[in-house]
């Protein structure tokens, strides 16, 4: 599944430092974990299983920063592969 604009403004959005967030989109379930500046980094998108895990699609972003001013110059989601959980 490709990430959609509104999906990825979703995730342009700053949340709290280095947390777990789990949200719905759209229908899917949303995991998605932030790093030391609330930057959505890791994303899982599918069905949340009863473990609370996701079966889905993983992301992961891929963020390039000015050196100076440690602004975001770039930034894009690279599809890493598909979730499961086996008993």
């Amino acid at each position: 599944m490709p990430l959609g604009p509104k999906l990825i403004e979703k995730l342009n959005k700053l949340y709290a430092p280095d947390s777990r967030i789990d949200q719905h989109y759209n229908g899917k379930e949303l995991t998605f974990i932030t790093n030391d500046l609330g930057e959505p980094v890791t994303l899982f998108i599918g069905k949340r299983l009863e473990d609370g895990a996701i079966a889905g699609e993983r992301y992961v972003r891929k963020i390039i920063r000015d050196a100076k001013s440690n602004r975001i110059l770039r930034s894009h989601w690279d599809l890493k592969g598909k979730v499961t959980r086996s008993s």
